[in-house]
C-alpha cells in the first residue's frame, strides 16, 4: 500500500528518525514563488515577503506585531505645522549590500532616497519605464495626486512635500513599495545597459542578503553582516518553494521546514495538538469579498447588488471553509480599524427579500452571470473554490445561474482589473492599518482601472473619503469613514464575507518570530534553539 507524502514523514517521526534543517539555517516553505524581487514594482504579499521584508529597509518601520511606526533609515523626522512638508534625517553609515558584480563605494545617503521616489513619480526619470514600469501601490495609495515633491537638502536629510495634508502619510512611508534602493548599484547597472537587473538581483541595506533564486524551487539568502541593527541571530535563509499543504505540514514535522505558510484550514486542530508544531494565530486586517462588476447588466442595478448579498449565506460559508478560523464580515474592515460602524444594517440570509428585490429590478426569474475563482489561496481565504461553489448554489435558490470560471493567477488579475468578470472571489490585506487603505483601492475611482474591480463611483462617497483623509482628530475622522461605510452598505459594490485569522506554524526550534499584522514573515530578530 503506498503511503501519503505526509502518512510517510510521519511514519519516520514515529520511528524516531527526524530530518533536521541545517544548523543555523532557517527554512521557509512557501506555496508558491515570488513573482519579483522588488517591492516597489509588485503588489503581491509573497514577494514583499522575499524581497523588502528581509532586503530591503523603508525610510520608517512598523514596531514588530504592531502597526506602530518607529525609525527605520530615518532615525528622525519633523512635520510642518500646515501638514504639507516632511523632512527626514538619515541614519549615517548605513551600508548597502554587494555581489558578484557590484560593491558599494559610499553608505546610503540622500540620492537613494531620491531614486526610490522618482522612479515611480517622474514618468521621465531613466528607470521608470524599466521592468515593465508598473507601479501598482504608488497608485492604490494615491501618490500621484499626493505628492509635490521629493527633495534632497542635504546627504543625510530629505525633505518631501505634499499637495495636500495626508494623516496616514508616515504609514505609506513605512510601506514595502517605498523601500530604499541604492542610486550608485542603478547607475552601474544602467550605464551597463542592464538595468532590469535591478529588479532581479537586489540589493538592498536589509538584515539578509539575496544569493540566487531557482525559479520554482528556492530563494536564498545569508545574513548581512553589517546590517545596521546588527547581524541576524542565524546565518542563512532559505525560501523553499512547496505548493503541497500537505506535504509543508510533513516537512514542517520532520524538521525539514522551519515556518510554513497557509496550511489547509483542515489541519489546524491537529496543529493545535501536534508537539512538532509551535501555532501562531491572529486575526488578519483582511476581506475575503465578491466582487460585483456595476458595468454588466443586472449588475449595474443596485437592488440585483442587495439581492445577490441577501442571497449570500455568509455564516454558511465561514462555518464551511474557514472552519472556526474567520469571522463573518460586517463592514468593509474588521473592527479593529478605525471607523468600523456597529450600527451598520447587515444583510442576513434571506432569500424571499432576495426574490422581492430581483423583481423590482425586472429580473424576476433571474439571470445566467459568472462567478471567477481565484486560483490561490491568499490570507483571506482559505478555499476560494469552495467558497464560490456555495454561493453558486445560494444564488441558483433565487433564479440566478452562475458559471464558475478561472485563470491563471497572472491572467486572472490582469482580466480583472481590465473589467472582464461579472462577478468574483477576491481578497484585500491591508499594508498600514489605516481604513483609508481598504477604502480608497477598493472603493474610488481612483483606482478604475485597478483594485476597484467593479468599477463602482458614488461622488458623496468620494468626498467622504477625501475628506477623512485630511482629517487629523480621530474622532471625527472615524465619524467620516462611518458614513462612507453606510454608502457603501447601502451601494453594495461588493458583497463583505469574511475576514480570516492567520495562521503560522512554526518548528519548536524557532525562537522570538512576532507575527506581524499584516500577514508577512519577516525574520530577523529570530533565534534557532539547538
Amino acid at each position: 500500500m503506498r503511503l501519503s507524502k505526509l502518512a510517510f514523514s510521519l511514519a519516520f517521526l514515529s520511528s524516531g528518525v527526524v530530518y533536521a534543517a541545517p544548523a543555523n539555517t532557517l527554512i521557509n516553505c512557501v506555496a508558491t514563488p515570488p513573482m519579483k524581487l522588488s517591492p516597489a514594482i509588485t503588489n503581491d504579499a509573497n514577494d514583499f515577503n522575499a524581497s523588502s521584508q528581509q532586503i530591503y529597509n523603508r525610510l520608517l518601520s512598523f514596531k514588530a506585531g504592531t502597526l506602530e511606526l518607529e525609525p527605520s533609515l530615518a532615525e528622525k523626522w519633523e512635520i510642518s505645522e500646515d501638514g504639507l512638508t516632511y523632512t527626514f534625517h538619515l541614519r549615517k553609515d548605513v551600508k548597502f549590500h554587494a555581489n558578484k558584480t557590484f560593491n558599494p563605494t559610499r553608505p546610503l545617503n540622500a540620492d537613494d532616497v531620491l531614486f526610490s521616489f522618482q522612479r515611480q513619480l517622474d514618468a521621465d526619470h531613466p528607470y521608470h519605464k524599466v521592468s515593465g514600469g508598473t507601479y501598482f501601490y504608488y497608485h492604490w495609495m494615491n501618490l500621484p495626486k499626493i505628492l509635490k515633491s521629493v527633495e534632497k537638502v542635504d546627504d543625510h536629510t530629505v525633505k518631501i512635500t505634499l499637495q495636500q495634508p495626508n494623516t496616514p502619510f508616515l504609514t505609506t512611508v513605512a510601506m514595502d513599495f517605498l523601500s530604499i534602493y541604492s542610486k550608485e548599484y542603478a547607475d552601474k547597472l544602467l550605464a551597463e545597459g542592464k538595468p532590469e537587473l535591478l529588479d532581479q538581483q537586489p540589493i538592498g541595506t536589509g538584515p539578509f542578503v539575496f544569493q540566487t533564486y531557482q525559479t520554482d524551487h528556492a530563494v536564498r539568502y545569508t545574513a548581512n553582516l553589517d546590517y545596521f541593527e546588527g547581524k541576524a541571530k542565524f546565518d542563512r535563509l532559505i525560501f523553499s518553494i512547496t505548493p503541497d499543504a500537505g506535504t509543508r505540514y510533513a516537512k514542517l514535522r520532520a524538521g525539514e521546514c522551519d515556518v510554513i505558510d497557509f496550511p489547509n484550514i483542515s489541519d489546524i486542530a491537529q496543529m493545535k495538538q501536534d508537539p512538532a508544531v509551535n501555532l501562531l494565530e491572529r486575526e488578519g486586517l483582511n476581506l475575503a469579498y465578491i466582487g460585483l462588476n456595476s458595468t454588466k447588466p443586472a449588475l449595474n442595478n443596485p437592488k440585483v447588488r442587495q439581492a445577490l448579498h441577501y442571497a449570500t449565506d455568509k455564516k454558511s460559508i465561514v462555518a464551511a471553509v474557514y472552519q472556526g478560523g474567520g469571522s463573518v464580515a460586517t463592514n468593509p474592515f474588521p473592527d479593529a480599524v478605525l471607523g468600523y460602524n456597529p450600527n451598520l444594517p447587515q444583510y442576513e440570509f434571506n432569500l424571499e427579500k432576495a426574490k422581492a428585490l430581483l423583481a423590482e429590478a425586472g429580473f424576476a426569474d433571474g439571470f445566467e452571470t459568472e462567478i471567477w475563482v481565484q486560483p490561490v489561496v491568499r490570507p483571506s481565504n482559505p478555499n476560494p473554490r469552495r467558497t464560490a461553489e456555495i454561493i453558486q448554489t445560494d444564488w441558483a435558490k433565487i433564479g440566478v445561474k452562475a458559471k464558475l470560471v478561472t485563470h491563471e493567477w497572472a491572467d486572472f488579475n490582469k482580466r480583472t482589473r481590465e473589467g472582464e468578470f461579472s462577478a468574483g472571489t477576491y481578497g484585500w490585506t491591508s499594508r498600514n492599518g489605516d481604513p483609508d487603505n481598504f477604502l480608497f483601492p477598493l472603493l474610488s475611482k481612483a483606482n478604475i482601472p485597478g483594485t476597484n474591480y467593479g468599477r463602482w463611483t458614488d461622488e458623496t462617497f468620494e468626498n467622504l473619503l477625501a475628506q477623512a483623509v485630511q482629517t487629523q482628530n480621530r474622532e471625527e475622522r472615524a465619524k467620516l469613514y462611518q458614513q462612507a461605510v453606510e454608502i457603501a452598505n447601502e451601494q453594495t459594490p461588493f458583497i463583505p464575507l469574511a475576514h480570516a485569522i492567520n495562521y503560522v506554524p512554526l518548528s519548536k526550534r524557532v525562537q522570538g518570530f512576532v507575527q506581524n499584522p499584516f500577514g508577512y514573515t519577516p525574520f530577523y530578530g529570530v533565534s534557532l534553539s539547538e
